[in-house]
């Protein structure tokens, strides 16, 4: 196997030179979702929201899958870090065979998109705009969650170009498409919604297509590697709760949007997803540098130096927060500006008037939301992925989605009350997860079997 890079110590440059190929993967999917929202804005609010909430509920089905590969990182970083990259390779496997499961239910669920999208609180035309958006972007989520898998397996051995490489190529090939297949060109009709699905479900068949061959030609040479379903278990018996810790909190905030403002009207609801697209912005490289914190931690756990551990958790936990920080209070003192490719159509001047509102409380979260992906991502590194999950479940659907609920339908909280429940329940989950890697339970836990 060529080109592996060796177990680092935990410095500010070796983690930004993780980083940034990551910061980068992460951005670019950013970008897919910011075109797909852009692109379709001049066709109306209904379209806006379809677009984009469509492409949130398509996520949701991917999140749990998503989550489970996360950990493949996780075990190839430990394994890396103790010079077996044999076993490190067999995990890229098992992300894949991840992948292959996600694809069948995919297709199972397809059935299912146009009765539930139907229980929603969305006006008719919205309803129908969204499950032909969902019923064309899930035929790519197998290979979604394989970019993601194969990624995370190249993370962890401290290689994160392939992964930029690959989600670059599938930004530029969405954008292109989105040009053509949204409104048209010579031959090919404008398609709208529809077209911004497709664009997204080709360039991700494409770049994945090209990954798994790339990931073929690293293994030619190399032994067969021999699968072990113990191994497989043992991957989804910390996997899981990593990924069912995403699924919950995403599915709070799927409730959060499908029921508690879509209840507000459908301009509230493209306000919304604008916001989200925003912030995603400031998120996405801060969970880059999360994830390259965690494949430090890994390595440094796999070597036997856990007492480095502390260290790398402040200094990524710090990276992001800085990052953060800086794009919070872009959100409060420029919000219009950054909301006017949004706010677009017959409907713009009401999304821009929620719109800028929600900005603005948006960069009250920034720092919360920095300081917990960066604890939940070293932690999960570390293999303590039950207890995240345990207390986000809590927080999430205990005190976020019925408070959210009870503020803006009973008290008339509007836009305002329901965001400053996203502020809170940020807040509360940076705090615990400190006071869990505070406890120093992540120092006994053993990912990897001896």
């Amino acid at each position: 196997m060529t080109g592996l890079a060796v177990p680092q110590r935990a410095t500010l440059r070796a983690l930004l030179r993780l980083a940034f190929p990551i910061v980068l993967s992460r951005a670019s999917q950013t970008v897919v979702g910011l075109s797909d929202a852009i692109m379709v804005a001049h066709l109306g609010a209904a379209a806006l929201a379809a677009t984009s909430t469509g492409a949130t509920n398509a996520f949701s089905l991917l999140i749990l899958p998503m989550g489970i590969t996360f950990i493949v990182a996780s075990f190839s970083s430990q394994l890396f870090g103790k010079g077996d990259q044999a076993s490190a390779r067999r995990y890229g496997w098992y992300g894949l065979l991840v992948a292959a499961i996600t694809q069948l239910v995919c297709f199972a669920s397809m059935p299912l998109f146009g009765p539930l999208v139907a229980l929603l609180p969305y006006e008719a035309d919205v309803k129908t705009l969204m499950t032909t958006y969902l019923t064309v972007r899930i035929v790519s989520g197998g290979a979604a969650i394989g970019i993601e898998a194969l990624a995370n397996y190249y993370g962890g051995l401290g290689r994160t170009l392939p992964g930029m490489v690959v989600n670059l190529v599938a930004m530029a090939l969405n954008v292109s498409l989105n040009w053509v297949l949204i409104n048209g060109a010579g031959s090919v009709a404008p398609m709208g919604v529809r077209g911004a699905a497709l664009a997204s479900t080709l360039s991700t068949l494409v770049a994945f297509a090209g990954f798994f061959v790339f990931f073929l030609r690293e293994g030619r040479g190399l032994p067969r590697p021999h699968l072990k379903l113990p191994e497989f278990s043992r991957m989804l018996r910390f996997g899981l709760p990593s990924g069912f810790n995403w699924f919950f909190e995403f599915l709070a905030f799927i409730f959060f949007v499908n029921v508690v403002v879509a209840g507000l009207g459908t301009p509230a609801v493209a306000a919304l997803n604008s916001v989200i697209a925003l912030n995603s912005v400031s998120f996405m490289p801060s969970f880059g540098v999360a994830s390259a914190g965690a494949v430090l931690v890994g390595q440094a756990i796999g070597a036997n130096r856990r007492d480095d551990v502390p260290h790398i958790v402040k200094l990524t936990a710090g990276t992001a927060s800085v990052w953060m920080t800086g794009a919070g209070l872009l959100y409060l003192f420029i919000p219009g500006v950054l909301l006017i490719p949004f706010a677009r159509g017959a409907d713009g001047p009401e999304v821009m008037r929620f719109g800028v509102r929600m900005l603005m409380v948006s960069a009250a979260w920034q720092l919360f939301d920095a300081s917990a992906t960066a604890l939940a991502e070293c932690l999960r590194a570390a293999g303590d992925t039950l207890y995240p999950l345990v207390v986000r479940l809590v927080i999430a659907w205990a005190v976020f989605a019925p408070g959210a609920w009870v503020t803006v339908r009973y008290f008339g909280g509007g836009d305002i009350g329901a965001m400053a429940w996203l502020v809170a329940y940020m807040g509360l989950l940076a705090f615990v997860l400190f006071a869990r890697f505070r406890s120093g339970r992540w120092r006994t836990m053993e990912l990897i079997e001896h």
